[in-house]
C-alpha cells in the first residue's frame, strides 16, 4: 500500500474507531512512518539503527545477500510488509529449502496477525499506527514474500487487468518494463517492475517487485500465474481487499482502544460500510496512481479538521533535544520501541518454525518483548 491508505485511510478508521483527531493523527503517522524508518533515518538522528522498518533503494542497491545479509532483509520486510500468513503450510513433494520460502508468503487474517495486533493492546499510540500498516499491507501484499527469492515471487508474462469495458469486465495484458524515471502508465496497462535476475537470491526478486507498484493501487483487480502456485492462476481483487482492509483496520483499532474486548481473526466492523460505504468504495475504485487527496477530503469530513500531510521531520528536533536516558518517552523512542518488539516478535515466530531466513532474537530483544 502508499500513503493514502497508511496515512490518510488510516487516519479515518481510527477516527470512526472512536480516536480524537490528535490520536488519530498519531496512528496514521507511525502507519506512514514504518515506509520510511530507515536505516540512514535512524542514523541522521542517532537512534539505534535495529530499529527500521524499511529500506530505501539507496540502502537495497548496497545490501549483501549472503546469509546475514538475508536476513536483515527478511526481519523487515516480513516483519512489517509481508507478514507471513501460515509458518507451517504444507506442499507435497516439496523440500525443506522450497517451504521454508513458501511459508513466508504474506497473506490476511494469519496466526501472526493476531499476535501483531494484540502485541498493540494497552502499549502507546505509535505501536498501533505500526499494526495498522502492517495490517493493511497484509492484504495489498498477499501472495508474494518480504525475502528475496524468484521461485516465490517471480511472475510471468501472463499478467492481466481485469477492467470495465461498454459494461463488461475484460482482461487486458499489463505490460512492464524497469525504468524507474518514468511514472507508471494507468490508460496504457504500462507499469514499472524491478530488472528480471535469475539468481533466487537477487534483491529484485523482494517482494512485489517484480510487479512492480501495481500491487499497492487499491482500484487493481488483476489475474496472473505466480511461481509459487506452479503457474496456475489467481485472480486479485484489490477493491473487495481494500475495503476488507479497512473495516478489519477500525475492528482493530476499536479492539486496541478498549472498545472490542477481543481481536479474532476475519472480523470486521460493518457498520462503517453501512454509513459510508459508497464514499469508501469511490476512493478505492477510482483509477489513479495516488488517492491521497480523496481520503484526506473525507477525513476532514469525518472530524472537521485539518489533516496536515506527512511531514518526516516533525519529531526530529524533540527526538534529538531530550535526554539520552529519556529518549524512550519521546514520540519517536515511542515508535522504537513499538518496532523492535513487532520485529522481534516476528523474527522469533519464524525461527520457533524452524525457518532461518531471518536469523534469530537477540536476548535482549525478547525481554524487550516479554516486559512489553
Amino acid at each position: 500500500m502508499q500513503e493514502d491508505f497508511h496515512y490518510y485511510g488510516t487516519y479515518c478508521a481510527a477516527y470512526l474507531a472512536g480516536y480524537s483527531h490528535e490520536e488519530s493523527l498519531d496512528i496514521c503517522y507511525c502507519a506512514q512512518f514504518v515506509d520510511l524508518c530507515s536505516t540512514t533515518f535512524l542514523s541522521k538522528i542517532k537512534a539505534p539503527t535495529k530499529a527500521a522498518t524499511t529500506q530505501l533503494q539507496l540502502e537495497m542497491m548496497d545490501a549483501r545477500t549472503d546469509i546475514i545479509g538475508l536476513q536483515d532483509i527478511t526481519r523487515i520486510w516480513a516483519s512489517f510488509h509481508f507478514l507471513p500468513r501460515d509458518l507451517y503450510a504444507y506442499k507435497p513433494k516439496r523440500t525443506k529449502r522450497y517451504l521454508n520460502k513458501f511459508r513466508l508468503i504474506c497473506g490476511p487474517n494469519g496466526d501472526l496477525l493476531e499476535k501483531t495486533v494484540r502485541l498493540a493492546k494497552d502499549k502507546p499510540l505509535q505501536h498501533a499506527g505500526i499494526a495498522m500498516h502492517v495490517l493493511a499491507d497484509t492484504w495489498a501484499h498477499m501472495y508474494f514474500a518480504g525475502t528475496p527469492s524468484l521461485v516465490i515471487n517471480n511472475v510471468d508474462n501472463s499478467f492481466f487487468e481485469i477492467i470495465e469495458k461498454d459494461g463488461e469486465e475484460i482482461a487486458r495484458p499489463i505490460r512492464f518494463r524497469h525504468n524507474p524515471s518514468a511514472p507508471d502508465d494507468i490508460e496504457k496497462g504500462l507499469y514499472t517492475n524491478s530488472l528480471y535476475q535469475s539468481n533466487e537470491n537477487s534483491i529484485m526478486n523482494l517482494g512485489h517487485g517484480r510487479a512492480g507498484h501495481f500491487p499497492d493501487y487499491s482500484f487493481a483487480k488483476y489475474k496472473y500465474m505466480p511461481a509459487w502456485g506452479d503457474y496456475m492462476e489467481v485472480l486479485k481483487d484489490n477493491p473487495s481487499d481494500y475495503e476488507k482492509a479497512f473495516t478489519q483496520m477500525v475492528y482493530a483499532l476499536k479492539y486496541l482502544r478498549g472498545e472490542v474486548e477481543s481481536f479474532n481473526k476475519d472480523t470486521y466492523d460493518t457498520s462503517v460500510m453501512e454509513k459510508y460505504g459508497d464514499r469508501i468504495r469511490s476512493i478505492i475504485r477510482k483509477r489513479q496512481l495516488n488517492a491521497c487527496a480523496d481520503w484526506k477530503s473525507f477525513g476532514e469530513e469525518l472530524s472537521g479538521e485539518n489533516i496536515e500531510d506527512f511531514d518526516i521531520t516533525k519529531y526530529e528536533d524533540e527526538y534529538d533535544l531530550i535526554p539520552a536516558d529519556s529518549k524512550n518517552k519521546s514520540f519517536i523512542g515511542k515508535f522504537i520501541e513499538g518496532a523492535m518488539l513487532q520485529k522481534g516478535m516476528v523474527t522469533d515466530e519464524i525461527s520457533k518454525a524452524g525457518i532461518n531466513h531471518a536469523g534469530f532474537v537477540l536476548p535482549k530483544e525478547l525481554n524487550l518483548r516479554k516486559s512489553g
